[in-house]
């Protein structure tokens, strides 16, 4: 895609792409993303960074980044959408275009695993200090087993059938009636 062709291809996918008004999803290549956005914030007045995330895609092997753009005066969001591999993940960095970008980058890190090289701080720890483990975003990360084999069991703890629980303890001169 050239930025050239960027204006006709925003305008094209805004139709297809409309989810509510005001919201709209676009799909580009990785290639293509960083000149895509910046065309948006510089040429489309979309200047304000509302968001950057993933999905994990472990069936597809992809990475689904979003990144939700503003423009305040149209009261229109963009989510542009760009599907990166899962194995050895990464993505151009947008640190130079909102600087704020860095943090969600370095979440991406930590928990996802997707480098975003020239980032900085991207290699800092950030929220899971000391982590060693498989990112815990991804899918194929066992969270029950990791609690079972990180905290210990606290005797005394019972767990309830939460609709009995509730008629006994919160209603209980209704329980009989239900």
């Amino acid at each position: 895609m050239t930025i050239e062709n960027t204006n006709k291809t925003v305008q094209d996918n805004i139709q297809s792409g409309r989810q509510r008004t005001g919201l709209e999803f676009i799909s580009v290549q990785a290639a293509d993303a960083v000149s895509f956005i910046t065309h948006l914030r510089d040429i489309q007045g979309y200047t304000h960074l509302v968001f950057l995330t993933a999905i994990d895609y472990i069936e597809d092997a992809v990475f689904r980044l979003t990144y939700m753009v503003h423009n305040f005066t149209k009261q229109s969001d963009i989510g542009v959408q760009v599907d990166i591999p899962r194995d050895g993940a990464s993505m151009e960095s947008i640190h130079h275009l909102w600087p704020h970008a860095t943090t969600y980058q370095r979440e991406l890190k930590e928990m996802f695993g997707i480098d975003f090289p020239g980032s900085p701080g991207v290699d800092d720890n950030f929220i899971l200090e000391g982590w060693t483990g498989i990112p815990p975003m991804r899918r194929e990360f066992d969270t029950k087993a990791y609690s079972e084999n990180t905290y210990f069991p606290r005797p005394g703890r019972v767990t309830h059938d939460t609709t009995e629980y509730m008629k006994e303890n919160l209603y209980p001169s209704e329980a009989q009636t239900w």
